[in-house]
């Protein structure tokens, strides 16, 4: 039986980013999700580079036993291309994304991965995690310094030891090849999905729903529902009889999709409900809408022109009650922006910011709550990366928290540790090469692949 894949991919910016760093592919052979950082403009490009050298594989026929090779050679030029790019771009300096990427070849998966994205195998009804988070907090859990309670909310929590970035040292990968069985499902996604849906409820979701991308919705949903503050990246893969399925274009979502800065869909709180009719309130201000000519001169031919009268009192009456609902809804979204806090810089230093990194027209939607003493130079550079991006709190005492981890961070003097390593070095771990249960079906060839996105697009 030759085996195929069904797929989607779905990225949304959240409900706090201004930036989607996320990006995502999706295609017959090759499925990518890389999650970008490095403040406003590094996060989306690192994303993008990567994606843009992972794609190019989607093309090419590969042996089941050149995989790895493949993956690390795509990962090598997306290294050696970011170390260029940000050569003479100092203010690019400490970009860096998180990469997970599945090639298929036939019943075989190559699986590379570096970060904390995470990659699930639902099988047989069972979701596994099949990647480990290349975090401070786990390398302590797993050493025995920390529990998974206090993991949970531990101020260095989103502290990465490994990425890919501009490191002049090559990222350590965990590598292993997996057989593609028909009935699994893969779902690979970055933190701002794992962070705030709960594992259980991932698995009912990938349980409740059939279709790919339907599923893929239904998840995002759920983390936008959560408060979604981060970006929200999800690549879904079905493994399916190849007969049963259409050949299907590949899906890139996120920073590497032309539709990059397209709004985050989670307008049901209050204050997405302010701006989204302030951005309505805009485009009626503009004279524009969403009636093309053609339509516009049917409707007229249809309907003959109300009396002037009659139509300066209509439009007078909608425009009231238009500003009244713009103007209730923008007061209670302010009220609620003024609940949340989140971490940032200004000038030199670290600050508590109290609202969103968000502005609703003239009106900024954060002022600053306290200016820390934790100088943003001293920082270890993923850590000043991650606070130029700003790092969301779930309260004022979270943000305290979150300060007081970046202040043991600081360097303590010459002969003081790393502070972003205490207990050794993670990356000497072994890399997985393990192979899963081979399934009897018989090896065979894949759908045809597509052209990827160029690199010269992404880093324009």
């Amino acid at each position: 039986m030759s085996v195929a894949l069904r797929y989607a991919a779905r990225s949304d910016v959240g409900l706090v980013r201004t930036v989607n760093q996320d990006s995502g592919y999706a295609g017959p052979q090759l499925l990518v999700l890389a999650d970008g950082m490095g403040g406003p403009a590094g996060g989306d490009i690192a994303s993008s580079v990567a994606v843009a050298h992972l794609a190019a594989l989607d093309g090419e026929a590969h042996g089941g036993d050149d995989l790895l090779d493949q993956l690390r050679r795509a990962i090598s030029a997306a290294h050696s291309d970011l170390l260029d790019y940000t050569g003479d771009r100092p203010e690019l300096h400490g970009l860096g994304t998180t990469v997970i990427a599945l090639l298929r070849s036939g019943r075989k998966m190559g699986m590379v991965h570096v970060g904390d994205s995470r990659a699930y195998l639902l099988r047989e009804n069972a979701l596994t995690q099949v990647t480990e988070d290349h975090t401070l907090v786990h390398h302590l859990v797993t050493t025995g310094q920390l529990t998974e309670e206090e993991a949970e909310h531990h101020p260095q929590r989103s502290v990465l030891l490994r990425v890919l970035g501009d490191d002049p040292d090559a990222p350590t990968l965990d590598e292993s090849v997996r057989e593609a069985r028909v009935g699994d499902r893969w779902l690979l996604c970055s933190d701002g999905l794992s962070s705030y849906v709960s594992t259980d409820t991932i698995a009912d979701c990938l349980r409740e729903y059939t279709d790919p991308g339907r599923c893929a919705d239904a998840l995002v949903d759920l983390a936008l529902r959560a408060g979604g503050p981060d970006n929200i990246t999800v690549v879904i893969a079905d493994v399916v009889d190849a007969t049963d399925l259409p050949e299907m274009a590949p899906q890139i979502v996120g920073a590497a999709a032309v539709d990059r800065e397209r709004p985050t869909r989670g307008g049901t709180g209050a204050a997405a409900r302010a701006a989204a009719m302030a951005r309505e309130a805009q485009s009626a201000e503009d004279g524009t809408d969403d009636v093309g000519r053609t339509e516009r001169d049917a409707l007229a031919e249809l309907d003959p022109p109300e009396p002037a009268i009659r139509k300066v009192l209509r439009w007078g009456i909608t425009t009231v009650v238009l500003l009244a609902l713009i103007a209730g809804a923008a007061t209670i979204g302010y009220r609620w922006s003024q609940t949340q806090y989140y971490v940032g810089t200004d000038g030199e230093n670290v600050v508590i910011y109290q609202g969103i990194p968000q502005e609703l027209g003239p009106i900024a939607l954060s002022e600053v709550h306290e200016v820390t003493d934790v100088p943003l130079a001293d920082l270890p550079t993923f850590a000043r990366a991650r606070v130029e991006a700003h790092i969301a709190a779930t309260s004022l005492t979270d943000a305290e928290e979150i300060i007081a981890g970046l202040r043991d961070q600081l360097p303590q003097g010459p002969t003081a540790p790393p502070a972003e390593d205490p207990s050794g070095d993670p990356s000497e771990e072994p890399s997985d090469t393990s192979t899963d249960d081979p399934s009897p079906d018989p090896t065979a060839t894949g759908v045809p692949g597509s052209v990827a996105t160029p690199l010269t697009a992404v880093l324009t």
